[in-house]
């Protein structure tokens, strides 16, 4: 039996699943929640227990403290440890082996990605420290992006800043690819293109072309785009100015705002799209407001990536959102059918009767529901990198 353990590591939690390789057998999954925090908790397999978790170091000692009381033999049977990190710049396209030089050229990415990569070597360096002389590999969320044209991924502003690394980045990647490659078998066409929408609490889009990301909605960093749980999504850059400039905030103000009082939670007073629609059911003008906003800006960008492409074989709706709410696939769907995209309503609103196909009948693209799996999809970029 060879083990890989996968570790998502957030700024207050630590996710896991430990998978049996190559046969893809999960064999545990959980969380270490609220860390730092009065209440902390461990969930494992679905059953949570409240203990004291002050850092990620005690989270790993936990989780390993747990795995190796269920699996006898778990610590000589683990051979290797994936890590999800969200920014990889240009430095990292592919999944990498963590060494001393990996884990500073992490750090050095902390300013493009501060929420997500300081945490995510906090982890890494949690493991090291829990599971010694075990493989540990970094699977970066940008990588799968790197095959965006540079008339796509490059801004209009002057060279030297692209050249200093300001650019297109793009997110959600390892979960665009995993669904990329569920669509592509689905429909039997390595040569399939594809529209992939990751829509969660944070939310992006994605043009898949034989396999690869051509376009995506998220840049630089993860603001633009969507409009989300608590991100504006696009904007124009003259509010910013105006806002620091004439209303008197700072920066900092604009990015809080913009990053955390925006989106859903601005339009409708709640960042959970359960919340939205019920007030939706309700005819609350708020909610209708933001639903009809939030399909909006989803058609926006579903007809510019069928222009980019050329046509389109099939759109894949993954994420939170995107696999349990019906009424978001409807409304985004709803008026493209001249693109060929026509929902059957009724397949809608149990996709899983329908093994997730949810297109009407004879309607020229496929819809999909596929849930994403980030975890199974590093936990078989690792065993390739280091197995085949």
């Amino acid at each position: 039996m060879l083990l890989i353990l996968i570790l998502n590591a957030g700024s207050s939690s630590l996710k896991f699943r430990l998978y049996e390789m190559p046969a893809e057998k999960l064999i545990l999954k959980g969380l270490a929640g609220r860390i730092g925090e009065r209440e902390s908790y461990l969930n494992i397999n679905g059953e949570s227990v409240k203990t004291t978790i002050p850092d990620h170091g005690r989270a790993m000692e936990l989780i390993k403290e747990e795995i190796s009381h269920r699996l006898p033999g778990f610590s000589e049977k683990l051979k290797a440890i994936g890590h999800r990190v969200v920014h990889g710049g240009d430095r990292f396209i592919r999944p990498t082996v963590i060494t001393d030089e990996v884990k500073q050229k992490i750090k050095e990415l902390f300013d493009l990605a501060p929420l997500h990569n300081p945490p995510n070597l906090t982890g890494i360096e949690a493991a090291e420290q829990y599971f010694r002389g075990v493989s540990q590999v970094a699977v970066f969320d940008t990588a799968f992006h790197r095959t965006i044209p540079e008339t796509e991924h490059r801004y209009a502003i002057p060279e030297n800043f692209y050249r200093e690394g300001i650019r297109q980045y793009g997110f959600h990647g390892i979960s665009h690819e995993y669904v990329g490659k569920q669509a592509t078998e689905r429909l039997g066409n390595t040569g399939a293109k594809i529209i992939s929408l990751h829509l969660g609490n944070g939310a992006s889009i994605t043009a898949i072309d034989a396999g690869q990301s051509k376009a995506t909605s998220m840049g630089f960093g993860p603001l633009p785009g969507l409009i989300m749980g608590t991100r504006s999504g696009d904007i124009d850059p003259s509010v910013i100015f105006y806002l620091v400039e004439n209303q008197d905030y700072n920066i900092g103000d604009v990015k809080r705002i913009l990053n955390k009082e925006s989106g859903l939670i601005a339009l409708a007073g709640s960042n959970d799209m359960r919340d939205v629609e019920q007030d939706y059911a309700r005819g609350k003008p708020e909610a209708v407001l933001a639903m009809e906003m939030y399909a909006r800006r989803i058609k926006k960008y579903i007809g510019a990536y069928y222009a980019l492409l050329g046509g389109l074989d099939a759109l894949a709706f993954t994420a939170g959102i995107g696999e349990n709410s019906p009424l978001v696939r409807q409304l985004a769907s709803k008026g493209l059918d001249h693109l060929g995209i026509v929902l059957d309503l009724a397949k809608n609103i149990n996709p899983q009767a329908f093994q997730g196909e949810i297109q009407a009948e004879n309607a020229k693209v496929k819809i999909y529901v596929i849930p994403t799996n980030e975890e199974l999809a590093i936990a078989r970029k690792t065993y390739t990198l280091l197995y085949e």
